[in-house]
């Protein structure tokens, strides 16, 4: 199945993501606006122009939507608070449905603060990051799995964004994640797509996208030595795709290991987002029905459009097929 193909269905298909669904906001600071404070002396961070995007899970949820998934909905917690208003905005203004999102009080909205220097337009300045460190309460976590029990099975593909770096805190918890195993064992053909920075080897049954340096920290936490197809078997997963950057993916399989290759980008302009967008790409065309080694292409070729814009970048259908074009010799 050839991209073009594979964008003629996506037109067709929904797509739910999952999990940690964050607020980026990107903070333009000007060092000459760096007054002392009055009361500590400390000089402060002038921040004079602020933009908000959605970020983690929500940074997939753009790219299913820049893709033209027909319904791109996403399911996590937020609290009741003003960032909260922000990412609602924020998904709101992209076509994204949040009407599945669980609003808990006592939680903060995770929320990546990216101060960027005004005369640079380099980030150069510690991010700061409103995180939550103490487990999810158990009613919130209950409203997710009866909203995904409820709307599930209304999706062609289910994106898992488990982004929390925390041991607690974060929206995909084991309750979730058993929700979701189950899920996949009933509705065997549905998608379901798990990226985890810390708990990958936690799934069960379910595509899973690490990095190689998540698939090889899992290994070593689950058996030892570096081992893919060990590994896939271990956590029952139909298909692990292990994303390399410039090297491509292995696609690690039942019936072996297989390289897909990818032309290296050269001097990408921003890889920030890039997994989210291969994630994206490559959901949607193994929903639309892109055999794996063509739907790991497809998603190499939409971050090979992202990761040439600052930021979290998105990539067009018409943008895909510009990148295709340029593959040819």
């Amino acid at each position: 199945m050839t991209p073009s193909e594979i964008l003629a269905r996506i037109p067709s298909l929904s797509a739910l993501v999952v999990g940690d669904i964050c607020l980026d906001r990107w903070c333009t600071y000007d060092p000459a606006e760096a007054d002392p404070s009055r009361e500590t002396g400390i000089p402060r961070i002038g921040v004079v122009a602020t933009e908000v995007t959605p970020g983690a899970g929500g940074t997939v949820a753009n790219n299913l939507a820049a893709l033209g998934a027909r319904r791109v909905a996403v399911l996590g917690i937020t609290g009741d608070d003003g960032f909260a208003c922000e990412l609602d905005y924020a998904l709101a203004a992209r076509g994204i449905d949040a009407g599945l999102m669980v609003k808990e009080p006592s939680v903060a909205t995770f929320t990546y603060t990216k101060l960027i220097n005004r005369q640079t337009g380099v980030e150069d300045q510690p991010r700061v990051d409103f995180i939550n460190t103490r487990p999810v309460p158990e009613s919130a976590e209950r409203r997710v799995i009866e909203n995904l029990a409820r709307a599930a099975e209304a999706f062609d593909a289910i994106l898992i964004s488990d982004q929390a770096e925390t041991e607690s805190g974060g929206v995909v918890t084991p309750q979730v994640r058993e929700f979701l195993s189950g899920f996949a064992r009933r509705f065997p053909s549905k998608i379901l797509f798990a990226d985890s920075r810390l708990r990958i080897e936690g799934f069960r049954g379910i595509i899973a996208k690490p990095n190689r340096q998540e698939a090889e920290a899992a290994c070593g936490r689950v058996f030892g030595p570096v081992d893919y197809e060990r590994l896939r078997q271990v956590i029952e997963a139909p298909l692990l795709i292990v994303t390399l950057g410039r090297d491509g993916a292995l696609l690690v399989g039942g019936q072996g290991t297989e390289r897909v290759a990818t032309r290296p980008v050269e001097n990408p302009v921003d890889i920030c987002g890039a997994g989210d967008s291969f994630s994206a790409g490559s959901a949607l065309a193994l929903a639309a029905g892109a055999p794996p080694a063509e739907a790991v292409r497809f998603g190499n070729l939409v971050t090979s459009v992202t990761i040439m814009k600052k930021g979290t970048g998105t990539a067009s259908p018409e943008e895909v097929l510009a990148a295709e074009e340029a593959l040819v010799p």
